[in-house]
């Protein structure tokens, strides 16, 4: 008897640690991001990025910023919010992390920020440049977009997939996982990546693209 109850006090005081822990550090803003991967003719260009937030959250910005309550931001609202609600996201890297080849990449700016309020959430766009040149050999590129605090809870939107562009004469792959190595919230979270794989195609490879391009072109002609 004397054992079971060390052993429950031990279990409730763990508890009682962890519980009020959490409670100081859980999620006050929620974001769905939808990431676009974006190429150009020397491979990797960056990453477009959309993040919806929740509705309370946008509520506060919109209240805040849509000064004539029209629900629509307007160029000088979208300035105002990039200046007071967007810009200071620097200091935290904009939640994103980046290795290219297992290699840290520092994010030392983005640019194309733009925002609006649709059927009650706020909407951020914006663009992470990250150029890759693409060569014969495989090279991976790992983006992840999470808060380690844990004051916002960041997931991938479940309804969009992972959005490939102008990725021409560069082969590509890209896949979502999670990452066991890296925990954050006492090692309850870890963070789901999308792994970009890109290499120039040969030649005989892009001849074949564009052989079946132009049949399919005359296909429909």
């Amino acid at each position: 008897m004397k054992y079971r109850l060390s052993v429950s006090l031990v279990f409730a005081t763990l508890l009682l640690l962890v519980f009020s822990q959490t409670s100081f550090s859980h999620p006050h803003a929620f974001i769905d991001n939808r990431l676009t991967m974006v190429f150009d003719n020397d491979g990797f260009a960056g990453i477009r990025v959309e993040w919806v937030f929740d509705e309370f959250f946008s509520s506060m910005i919109a209240c805040d910023y849509d000064t004539n309550k029209n629900n629509i931001l307007e160029n000088s609202e979208i300035t105002a919010i990039g200046k007071g609600a967007f810009d200071n996201l620097v200091n935290f890297d904009y939640f994103t992390v980046i290795r290219v080849g297992g290699k840290p990449f520092k994010i030392k700016y983005v640019r194309d920020f733009s925002a609006a309020l649709k059927e009650g959430n706020l909407i951020y766009d914006f663009f992470i440049p990250c150029h890759v040149k693409a060569i014969p050999a495989f090279k991976e590129i790992v983006i992840s977009q999470y808060d380690p605090t844990y004051y916002t809870d960041m997931s991938l939107d479940e309804d969009q997939l992972i959005m490939v562009e102008g990725n021409s004469g560069i082969e590509t792959s890209c896949r979502i996982s999670e990452n066991p190595k890296i925990s954050y919230y006492f090692g309850l979270v870890h963070p789901i990546e999308v792994v970009v794989v890109e290499r120039t195609l040969n030649i005989a490879a892009a001849l074949i693209v564009t052989i079946l391009g132009l049949t399919l072109l005359a296909a429909t002609v």
